[in-house]
């Protein structure tokens, strides 16, 4: 099968197989992601994302299946003959400024959590949309990115619930769009897609295309839907989950979705998972700002400077790794060494001590989202399982367990692309039953390593951020 796994920096194609005791992937394409501005306003290059994604399908060879997953949030609009009325927006683009609070206004929080069990994040797709409401006369569709893939590969449109449930205008309780909010936002309920769920067929390749006819499969189109899949959990543990990419996802998985006011409160999410399950998390910033550190310094040795920042202070100095200052494109550094200042703090001077002090907000971050998590939903965790990309941080790792206080264990890293396959082998007939069997494939196949709790002033470390906010 080819996995179509799309990050918000880069993009892969990868060929995936699974048999009995088999389960292999095979890096066939990557390619950078990322905004692209013009006129003041910050895009997808989704065309080049298109072409990408066909000369990776190509290459891959004799394949049975395709499945898509990618970001959330983010769509193109079709006209009503199914053509693309412009490149979709970023979600760090600067439209949606003020945007949410003109839509409470409207809709009370408390009612849009009551329907979409939704983190209030100024991105979400109902604030994009309102930001452009006077362009979607022309629309017929919204696509989300997945979908839209999906629809130039097939003919078929559609929405894949676990994506469709990142927008903010889904039902979580109902698993369906939730029509009156939007006409209430403004938002024309024509826009919305018919669903489908994860493992079911698209479509056939379109014959034009020049690519092998197989069938288009909606995997957990959502990136950290399918990385969830290819959690290692055991069966009957008290897991939470962190996938460490662009973003992290820090969570749960439940049966039922938590709507409470404690969970409101918390800022915490409710996402579809596979096989109805839902992704109880919260988005916490990730390795973004480690990335633009990397990218303002102009370097790319991050081994090196995880080497040195290990071997640099702990806790010296720890910042708020979420605060909204973090979340556009820009000089980090500057911006970490001031919230530093502006919390009393001694501002990190080396690198190795800049890139300390993120690495170690970030483990703040984890420990205080797992803690929030397994509180609000009257659970215990005994571990912790990082997957995507950062599983390869051995610092972030051993920090993530020394703060959270329980085991970590790493791996896989190509999570997403793991359960995109997994979900497409079932689809075609593979004996994967459940999460449960696809889950103990991975633990037979894929390399893990655990990380043991080793100590530090985490509560300590805790407190003097949370003074610095009391302050702010």
């Amino acid at each position: 099968m080819a996995a179509v796994d799309l990050g918000a920096t880069s993009g892969r194609v990868m060929a995936g197989s699974v048999g009995a005791d088999q389960l292999a992937l095979e890096e066939i394409r990557r390619f950078p992601n990322g905004g692209v501005r013009a006129g003041g306003t910050l895009y997808w290059d989704i065309l080049g994302i298109y072409r990408e994604m066909l000369a990776g399908i190509a290459e891959a060879g004799p394949i049975e299946g395709i499945g898509i997953d990618s970001w959330a949030v983010d769509y193109g609009l079709l006209d009503p003959a199914g053509r693309l009325l412009g490149n979709p927006v970023h979600y760090r683009d600067s439209r949606t400024d003020g945007v949410l609070a003109r839509v409470v206004e409207k809709v009370p929080e408390r009612e849009l959590y009551d329907f979409t069990g939704l983190q209030q994040l100024p991105f979400n797709t109902l604030y994009q949309l309102v930001s452009e409401v006077d362009r979607l006369a022309a629309a017929g569709t919204m696509l989300l990115i997945p979908d839209l893939l999906g629809y130039w590969l097939t003919g078929s449109v559609g929405g894949e619930r676990t994506n469709a449930s990142t927008t903010q205008l889904y039902d979580v309780r109902s698993r369906a769009w939730a029509t009156g909010l939007a006409e209430r936002a403004g938002i024309p309920p024509r826009l919305l897609p018919p669903l489908r769920d994860p493992g079911s067929v698209l479509g056939t390749v379109r014959p034009d295309l020049g690519l092998p006819e197989v069938p288009v499969i909606a995997v957990g189109s959502h990136d950290t839907a399918s990385a969830v899949v290819a959690v290692p959990a055991e069966p009957g543990a008290n897991f939470a989950y962190i996938s460490s990419g662009t973003w992290s996802l820090v969570g749960l998985e439940l049966d039922e979705p938590e709507l409470g006011d404690a969970a409101r409160a918390a800022n915490f999410t409710n996402e579809g998972g596979v096989d109805g399950t839902i992704r109880f998390l919260r988005n916490v910033m990730g390795l973004w700002v480690l990335t633009e550190t990397l990218r303002t310094w102009a370097t790319g040795d991050l081994a090196s400077l995880l080497k040195e920042a290990a071997d640099a202070p702990p806790l010296a100095a720890v910042v708020d790794i979420d605060a909204p200052e973090f979340l556009p494109p820009g000089d980090m550094p500057a911006r970490i060494r001031r919230a530093c200042e502006a919390s009393g703090q001694r501002p990190p001077e080396s690198r190795a001590e800049i890139v300390r002090c993120i690495v170690d907000s970030l483990a703040l971050a984890y420990r205080r989202t797992v803690r929030q998590a397994a509180e609000v939903a009257g659970r215990t965790v005994d571990v912790v399982h990082v997957v995507g990309g950062g599983a390869r941080n051995e610092l972030l790792c051993q920090l993530t367990a020394d703060a959270c206080d329980v085991p970590v264990l790493a791996g896989p890293v190509e999570a997403a692309a793991l359960g995109n396959v997994l979900v497409q082998a079932r689809a075609l007939g593979a004996d994967l039953p459940d999460l449960a069997a696809m889950r103990a494939l991975v633990r037979r196949t894929q390399p893990l390593r655990r990380y043991r709790p080793s100590g530090g002033d985490w509560a300590a470390a805790e407190a003097r951020l949370s003074d610095a906010r009391d302050v702010a």
